[in-house]
This record gives structure tokens, sequence and C-alpha cells, in this order.
């Protein structure tokens, strides 16, 4: 039977990692690197490595909470794995088919327009309070990319 539960838990949290983990990765590799063979390796270690571990997470943080039936733990971890591998791979095609630095500002506009997207959905209240809460999820973007870019940037100067 399927749980409602599962798959808001699993998507959710698949799409919102996707974004932001793979985001902050691709784009302090670049800065670091500026190296379109390296961004993709980190693109495809996210979707196949991170997403195991996250399915992992919500399976243990679902069964910790003693509250869901086994069949709810493993659809939502399932629903975690599928939503992390997929939203964490569609990033690799900007990347295969533009130029660097182009596919890192693509892949930027197109996870900001997800995850905004995906918290005013999921935000309960007047539109108002939707757009606080995309504002919000947004802003922790914005410093995982910044502070990406900032870390590539010195592993660079000072390990080169």
């Amino acid at each position: 039977m399927f749980c409602k539960h599962s798959l808001q838990v699993g998507f959710s949290f698949g799409i919102t990692s996707a974004i932001i983990t793979t985001l902050g990765l691709m784009v302090g590799l670049n800065s670091g690197t500026h190296s379109k063979a390296v961004v993709i390796g980190g693109i495809l270690t996210i979707a196949i490595a991170d997403a195991f571990s996250d399915a992992l997470g919500i399976h243990i943080a679902e069964e910790s909470e003693k509250i869901h039936s086994h069949m709810e733990i493993w659809q939502s971890t399932i629903f975690t794995f599928i939503a992390k591998f997929i939203f964490s791979a569609i990033f690799i095609f900007p990347v295969l088919f533009l130029d660097l630095s182009q596919a890192i500002f693509v892949n930027i506009a197109i996870g900001a327009l997800w995850l905004c997207a995906l918290s005013y959905k999921i935000a309960d209240g007047s539109p108002l309070e939707r757009l606080r809460v995309a504002g919000e999820h947004l802003a922790v973007a914005v410093i995982v990319i910044i502070l990406a870019c900032w870390t590539g940037s010195c592993v660079s100067r000072y390990f080169s």
C-alpha cells in the first residue's frame, strides 16, 4: 500500500538534498579545478554515493521515530534514493552540453527554481508565508554555494 507520508518525506528530502549538495559540490569543484571532467565525476558521485547515504539516513531517522510501519520506512528510503539520484543526475546535462562556466550558471538557476517551487508547494499558509519559506530555503542554498566557491578557490590557491 502506498503511503503519502513516505512519498512526501522521501521526495522533499531527496530533492532538496540533491539541489543543495550537487550545486555546492559543482561550484566548489569548478572554482578549484575548472575541469569539466572533475565536475562530471563529482555529480555522478553525488548521484550514487550521496543518494544511498541520504536514503539510509532517512531510513534510520524514520525507524528511530518508532511510529512508522516497516513498509512506510522502506517507501521513504526508496523515494529518497530515487529523488536524490534523479535530481542530482539531471545537473549533468548542462555540463555535458555547455561550456563549464555557462553550465554552472544554468544549473544554479535551475536549482534555485526547483528549490523555490518545492518550498512554495510544501509550505503552509498564505502566499506571502509560502514566499517567506521559499526565501529561507533559497538563502541556505546561496550560503552553501558561496562557501563552496570560496573553499574551492582556497584549496586551489593553497594546494596547487
